[in-house]
């Protein structure tokens, strides 16, 4: 079997330096669809570097978007990285994230498990700077063709969504070049550019990064829900559902959790194809 589970849990955490500044954080928020309207004051704190804040999903691009894979580089880890898919996303935030900074990298595969036809890697990284903990992040990854290996079958992290309309609802539409402007953060894959290789890999044209549509929605909710406050965000949680392609629209809908006054749950579809599910078992928790 490709993946030795005891090698791959028992390796010593890849490390590495990160390094960003406002241009890196602005590039960002364009990728995600900040700045329109381009003067709307509520947007300029995403585009404009004299009253910028940091979106806290910036966290998946800072220094690099792909530095959480290293992981994937571990000893007992040889996989063929045509049968990987991004299935899920978590992002917990120990502060608000500066507009420049550097911070110490760390990622380590934290668990594998046994899927029957797939095995899902879990990659764990943390940052820190000089200050402290910045924020700690699970990349739920997986790799086709990998399970029965006997391992165990993992939690189980599905969401009912609650019975009853949801607290705010607000479509994003996904520009045509979304894809092209997001992949300069750093995911340089051609399956969101390249028409031929998108057909290779079974889709009809280049479809949107799911890491894109994790930061639209996040941006919606801070947005909608949370008076524009990005410190507010203690965690963020999703499970990558369906694919988006350009031009298609996201339909967000958020649900206030009256047991838990701290936590919104969210879906978000595709309004072109019938609310396709496009992010599942999405949950944001803040102060």
């Amino acid at each position: 079997m490709p993946i030795d589970v005891a090698q791959a849990l028992s390796a010593e955490p890849r490390r590495t330096d990160l390094a960003w500044d406002y241009k890196d954080v602005l590039l960002y928020h364009l990728g995600v669809g900040a700045g329109i309207p381009a003067t709307e004051p509520d947007e300029l704190r995403y585009t404009l570097e004299s009253r910028l804040h940091v979106l806290p999903s910036f966290a998946t691009v800072a220094g690099g978007a792909l530095a959480a894979a290293g992981g994937l580089a571990s000893p007992g880890v040889d996989i063929d990285l045509a049968a990987v898919l991004h299935g899920g996303q978590h992002i917990e935030l120990h502060r608000p994230l500066p507009v420049k900074g550097r911070a110490a990298h760390s990622s380590r595969i934290a668990a594998v498990y046994d899927k029957g036809k797939a095995a899902v890697i879990v990659l764990r990284s943390k940052a820190e700077d000089e200050s402290g903990p910045l924020w700690t992040s699970d990349t739920r990854i997986f790799v086709r063709g990998e399970g029965g290996f006997g391992g165990e079958r993992g939690p189980s992290e599905r969401l009912e969504l609650p019975a009853r309309e949801p607290d705010i609802t607000v479509e994003r539409p996904i520009r045509e070049d979304q894809a092209l402007l997001y992949r300069l953060s750093g995911d340089w894959n051609p399956l969101h550019a390249d028409p031929d290789f998108a057909k290779r890999a079974g889709f009809d044209r280049p479809i949107l990064h799911g890491l894109c549509s994790y930061g639209i929605t996040l941006k919606a909710v801070v947005d909608t829900a949370l008076s524009g406050d990005v410190t507010r965000v203690r965690s963020y949680t999703t499970r990558f559902a369906g694919v988006v392609f350009p031009g298609e629209t996201l339909r967000v809908r958020m649900w206030r959790d009256g047991a838990a006054p701290g936590r919104i749950q969210v879906s978000v579809t595709a309004v072109e194809r019938n609310d396709a599910p496009v992010l599942a078992d999405t949950t944001v928790e803040h102060s």
